[in-house]
């Protein structure tokens, strides 16, 4: 069996047809490898298919500039000068011929390249989208190996021109970014009633964490704070997105642009969940009026294990005996509220669990004794009851 596959170009000025030929295949008798078209065929067709389409795009466009539309006289050339274009589907080698003004228009002989001016950059947007998308997700090499493996990019993309195209997009989207503001709530309760209604909620996560220097010479000096969160739909469609905290110029409208996208409304609500921090609690606040912030539970839970390991280092500390049985019933009923606080916040008691909380300030005040912790755990304490 024997395939020719081939391109049939019309043109729009009503002239012929034109019969392109991109490939020919052969086929014996049928075996489950030869089923249709190997992976290395079809990158072969793709890559000529390609070349014979954006061929005849070229010369169709440049076509448009060679007769002056003033005065219907052809445009001498100047001279012709290739350019390559990566794409998807093969690097290319396109020509730009230059033209000269024609006489009619200006008097002085100045030339131009008509592809050079449509051609602002040397990568097709779809090589960008992908190369962006991939290199996002895993490193740059992998990203190369996986784009190479299904598609004819093996001598268009490498690691350097990678990593070039993701900071390009980055620094565009970054320019297409709006100003900063302190909120974004807009209009008023009489506004928002009229707006349709809303989709069902958005949850917002927000984290941050610590990344240091292998070879940090001081606490100070040597790492940067990084704020990541992810924004979940009711459907189950997410976005996330990350920063670095006092390096980002924008943070917030970051955030709010991410809601935006999923179809934020000012009459929808939205549930932040947190640790509480101020670098995240200052993110999320003015963002919308139907808001909810929320602790979530692993942080919690963090915290009060935290606290729970104080206690202990008190008790191994003080090892109270007899002749001080104050402190023995102190260390008690620290224990004692810490298991309380974390059971009525589980069952959703936030008023008991506050009470346990001042529980443990007031006993804290009464021990007479001055163990290590006892200072870390009462800042301890009095931050997590201003959560």
């Amino acid at each position: 069996m024997k395939i020719r596959i081939q391109v049939v170009i019309e043109a729009e000025a009503g002239n012929s047809e034109r019969i392109e030929e991109i490939a020919r295949l052969e086929r014996g008798s049928l075996r489950s490898e030869e089923l249709g078209l190997t992976l290395a065929e079809a990158k072969t067709l793709l890559h000529d298919m390609q070349k014979t389409v954006v061929t005849e795009q070229i010369e169709e466009y440049v076509a448009q500039f060679e007769i002056c539309p003033h005065c219907g006289v052809k445009r001498p050339r100047k001279g012709q000068h290739s350019i390559v274009y990566r794409t998807l589907f093969g690097k290319l080698e396109l020509i730009s011929p230059r033209f000269y003004d024609c006489s009619c228009q200006k008097q002085d002989r100045h030339s131009s390249s008509p592809l050079a001016q449509l051609l602002t950059t040397h990568c097709a947007p779809e090589l960008q989208y992908l190369g962006t998308k991939f290199a996002s997700l895993m490193s740059y090499g992998l990203s190369i190996e996986i784009l190479s493996e299904v598609l004819p990019v093996a001598s268009v993309i490498n690691y350097t021109s990678l990593h070039r195209q993701l900071h390009c997009v980055a620094e565009r989207i970054e320019s297409e970014l709006g100003e900063e503001k302190s909120q974004f709530i807009e209009g008023c309760p009489r506004e928002w009633a009229k707006q349709p209604p809303p989709e069902p909620p958005l949850t917002v996560g927000l984290d941050g964490g610590y990344v240091h220097a292998s070879d940090q010479k001081s606490r100070t000096e040597g790492w940067f704070e990084v704020i990541a969160g992810k924004s979940v739909q009711t459907d189950g469609d997410a976005k996330v997105f990350a920063f670095v905290n006092k390096f980002d110029t924008k943070p917030k409208r970051r955030l709010y642009e991410v809601l935006r996208s999923q179809g934020l409304q000012m009459n929808q609500q939205v549930v932040f969940l947190s640790d509480g921090g101020d670098t995240v609690r200052n993110l999320q606040a003015y963002i919308s009026p139907e808001s909810e912030h929320l602790l979530d539970w692993f942080h919690i839970s963090m915290r009060l294990t935290v606290m729970g390991q104080m206690v202990k280092g008190m008790v191994a500390e003080l090892k109270p005996v007899k002749q001080h049985p104050g402190t023995a019933t102190v260390l008690a009923e620290l224990e004692k509220y810490l298991e309380s606080t974390k059971w009525n916040l589980w069952h959703g008691n936030v008023m008991h669990a506050l009470q346990r909380i001042e529980g443990m300030d007031d006993d804290l005040d009464i021990l007479e004794e001055n163990p290590t912790n006892k200072k870390k755990l009462l800042k301890a304490v009095k931050e997590f009851g201003c959560f």
